[in-house]
């Protein structure tokens, strides 16, 4: 039987990437902001009602972490209450949920890979509306996961990876902030295993063995933001060395010399062990993620 699977957000990094690796599951429903608005429930209710899917997945979400700062109810609507809205909805459909949240749940201290039910404490705007979408979903029951990711970037978008391409293009040296440490992970990774995970949860709610859960879910391995802005000329040079780079310098500087309204975490760093054993996963090296997403931005601007 092929599934009905809707997808809301399907312009953004991740949802981009979901509209292709969902393709593999069944029919894929995308639902953007120009087909439903997202903050009527009743519109929202019926149409995915109409749709009748056993699958929904939720890659709509608030992602300006500094505008969060003066703009909190409203990124609180996107990420907090939307995702709660949806966890109700896929419980009267006897769907189940696949949601996105963040290590910005956590306050960043220590050193050690933060698991999924250690103790959270959001910083900023954004992370408290996102562990409050977490908690939305977890109150109004039904089947769900929630999957926490870090350093989100792809080959579209806003995103770090294209900043500083563009940014290395214009100037010869640049500042990046080396004492936040985490996963770069590409929007490509997380389709993909999603895809898989939502394969392997369903043969779980079949089977009556199932649990709703929290699970953490980057590419594997940890670096700085100085050090991936290095990793992303080296790459660049090799695949792209028609496309020259002006940078020469990338100075390594603390975050208190590149002040910004929302607090970032300094450990990023998130435990996936839960999520490798449940569903028989290995999750890319960073770096090749990293390499992968580089040669599709390359093959575009030469083409």
């Amino acid at each position: 039987m092929m599934l009905r699977i809707v997808l809301l957000g399907p312009s953004g990094q991740v949802g981009w990437e979901l509209a292709r690796s969902l393709q593999c599951l069944g029919t894929v429903h995308a639902l953007g902001r120009a087909e439903i608005d997202f903050e009527q429930p009743a519109a929202l209710r019926a149409r995915i009602a109409e749709i009748a899917p056993q699958l929904i997945i939720n890659a709509v979400a608030w992602t300006a972490v500094d505008d969060a700062e003066q703009h909190e109810a409203r990124a609180l609507a996107v990420n907090g209450h939307v995702p709660g809205l949806l966890a109700s909805i896929a419980r009267e459909c006897g769907a189940l949920l696949i949601h996105y949240s963040t290590d910005y749940v956590f306050d960043g201290t220590g050193s050690k890979p933060w698991k999924p039910d250690d103790p959270t404490n959001p910083l900023s705007a954004y992370g408290r509306g996102k562990l409050a979408g977490e908690q939305a979903i977890a109150a109004a029951g039904g089947h769900w996961l929630v999957l926490r990711t870090s350093w989100v970037y792809a080959a579209r978008g806003r995103n770090f990876v294209r900043t500083m391409l563009k940014l290395g293009a214009q100037r010869e040296s640049l500042r990046v902030v080396n004492d936040q440490i985490g996963a770069p992970t590409s929007a490509r990774l997380i389709a993909d295993v999603t895809a898989h995970v939502a394969r392997g949860a369903l043969h779980e709610i079949d089977r009556g063995v199932f649990r709703s859960d929290v699970l953490h879910l980057t590419a594997s391995g940890e670096t700085s933001w100085h050090g991936l802005a290095q990793a992303i000329f080296e790459e660049w040079r090799k695949i792209a060395p028609a496309i020259p780079l002006a940078v020469r310098e990338v100075q390594a500087i603390p975050s208190r010399d590149y002040p910004v309204p929302a607090p970032r975490p300094l450990n990023s760093r998130l435990d996936c062990s839960g999520l490798v054993a449940r569903y028989g996963l290995t999750l890319a090296p960073w770096r090749d993620s990293l390499r992968l997403v580089l040669a599709e931005i390359a093959s575009a601007q030469s083409s």
